[in-house]
Order: C-alpha cells, then sequence, then structure tokens
C-alpha cells in the first residue's frame, strides 16, 4: 500500500508543481524560473513542519506519511528541474540570474525547512494542542 501511496501522491504532486509552472511563466512572463522557486521553497516548507509535526509524532499511517512526504511533497519539489533550469540560465548568459537562482533556493530552502520544522514543534509537548 505505501507503494500505491507515494504513486499516487506523485502523480499529485507533479500536476500541481506542472500547474504552478504555467501560471507563473504566463503571469510573470520574465525567464526567470518563478515556478519551481516557489515549489522548492513552499515545499521545504511544508516537508520540514510535515516531519516535526506528523511524522516525528507518529500521528499518520506510514502510507499516508509516504504518500504525502514522499509522493506529493517530494514530486511537487525537484531538483532536477532546478538543476536544468540553473544549467540553461548559464547558457543563455543570465549569470547574474542564475547565482540569484541558487542563491534564493538553497539558503531560502534551508530557512524553509528549519521554519516549518520549527512550527511544527511548537507546541507539540503540551498536550491537547496541535494536530490529533
Amino acid at each position: 500500500m505505501v507503494y500505491i501511496g507515494v504513486a499516487l501522491g506523485g502523480m499529485l504532486g507533479s500536476l500541481l508543481r506542472y500547474i504552478l509552472s504555467l501560471v507563473t511563466a504566463n503571469i510573470l512572463n520574465d525567464g526567470f524560473p518563478t515556478g519551481t522557486l516557489i515549489a522548492n521553497l513552499a515545499g521545504s516548507l511544508f516537508l520540514g513542519w510535515f516531519t516535526s509535526r506528523l511524522i516525528e509524532q507518529k500521528k499518520l499511517d506510514a502510507v499516508w506519511a509516504a504518500a504525502i512526504g514522499t509522493g506529493i511533497t517530494g514530486s511537487f519539489t525537484t531538483f532536477s528541474t532546478f538543476s536544468l533550469e540553473t544549467l540553461l540560465l548559464l547558457e543563455t548568459g543570465h549569470i547574474g540570474m542564475a547565482s540569484l537562482y541558487i542563491l534564493i533556493s538553497v539558503l531560502g530552502g534551508l530557512f524553509f525547512a528549519a521554519a516549518g520544522y520549527k512550527l511544527g514543534s511548537k507546541n507539540k509537548s503540551r498536550p491537547g494542542v496541535g494536530v490529533k
């Protein structure tokens, strides 16, 4: 069942990322990979929170934890697309934009994962507070 959960979650997460990329490209149309950046930062925040709040506290069945954490979040965020978009920016001479993208992605991802984890940890030691 875990494999099915990851597969179904993966379909949903990749579809959400694709839609986000299309929407941001149509709105901004500036050549900067905003959709992937938003997906990766939001996914980092969510996965930090999700891990701290639900997985570590064993508040979810293993199938749901894998479906949401690995399936949806893992396919919503993407290192391969980040890498390719960075390479394309570099190859087209947008060195400053590529550097900014790398900096925001790496530092922002770490910051948002830590923030999500901290948010998930908040009040978890107090009985009756948080997700049940």
